[in-house]
C-alpha cells in the first residue's frame, strides 16, 4: 500500500528546549505517511524536550546542522518551545539550513515559536503566517502579515499557533510535503 510521503525525507530541526508534542506529533504523523524522518540539531548526542516549563524526554540527534544540506531533504519541520528557536536563530548553521529550503523552493512547516528561526533566516517578508501570539510584532516587523488562525499555508510555508492546532498543522504539512517544490517558495 502506497503512502502519501513514500520516498520523501523530512528534516526536523531542533535543539534543547523544544516543546515535545510539537516534535513528536508531527514526527509520528509524517513517519506514518511514509516519510523518512531525521532529527537535525546543532547539538550532538541527545536534546532535551519540554512539556511547557517542565523537562520531558531526551531525543537522539541523527544529524548535525553543520554537516547537512537542504538538498538532501524534501521538507523541514520547525517545532516550537521558547528556548529551542531562540537558540537556533543564534546558530549560523541552523539559520543557513532553514534559508536553503526556501532557496530550493522546498516546503517548510513551523509551529508556535518556531517562526523565530524563519525571521532570522529572513524568509517571512511578504508572507502570510501565524505563530504563538507573542511573535506577532516580531513577524510583522520582519515583513510578514500575521493572522490569528489555526493553520496558514503560503506557497509551501505552513505555520500554526500552538499545540491545540497540531492536527491541522500535521495534515497541512503532509499535504505540502507531498506536493513538493513550490516555485514561489523563495528566500
Amino acid at each position: 500500500m502506497s503512502k502519501t510521503l513514500d520516498g520523501k525525507r523530512i528534516a526536523f530541526l531542533a535543539t534543547d528546549g523544544f516543546e515535545q508534542v510539537e516534535l513528536t506529533q508531527p514526527w509520528d504523523a509524517i513517519k506514518n505517511a511514509g516519510a523518512d524522518v531525521v532529527l537535525v540539531s546543532p547539538e550532538s548526542g541527545t536534546i532535551q524536550g519540554m512539556n511547557h516549563d517542565e523537562k520531558a524526554d531526551k531525543f537522539k540527534v541523527d544529524e548535525n546542522a553543520g554537516s547537512v544540506s537542504a538538498e538532501n531533504f524534501d521538507g523541514l519541520v520547525l517545532p516550537g518551545g521558547v528556548a529551542n528557536p531562540d537558540a537556533l536563530r543564534m546558530c549560523d548553521d541552523s539559520v543557513s539550513f532553514v534559508r536553503d529550503f526556501f532557496k530550493q523552493h522546498k516546503p517548510v512547516a513551523a509551529i508556535c515559536h518556531g517562526p523565530w528561526t524563519l525571521i532570522e533566516a529572513d524568509v517571512v517578508r511578504g508572507r502570510k503566517v501565524t505563530s504563538w501570539p507573542s511573535l506577532k510584532t516580531d513577524l510583522t516587523n520582519a515583513g510578514a502579515e500575521w493572522v490569528d488562525q489555526e493553520c496558514v499555508v503560503d506557497e509551501g510555508l505552513v505555520t500554526s499557533r500552538k499545540p491545540d492546532d497540531l492536527d491541522a498543522f500535521c495534515a497541512k504539512a503532509i499535504e505540502e510535503f507531498a506536493e513538493g517544490k513550490h516555485a514561489q517558495q523563495t528566500a
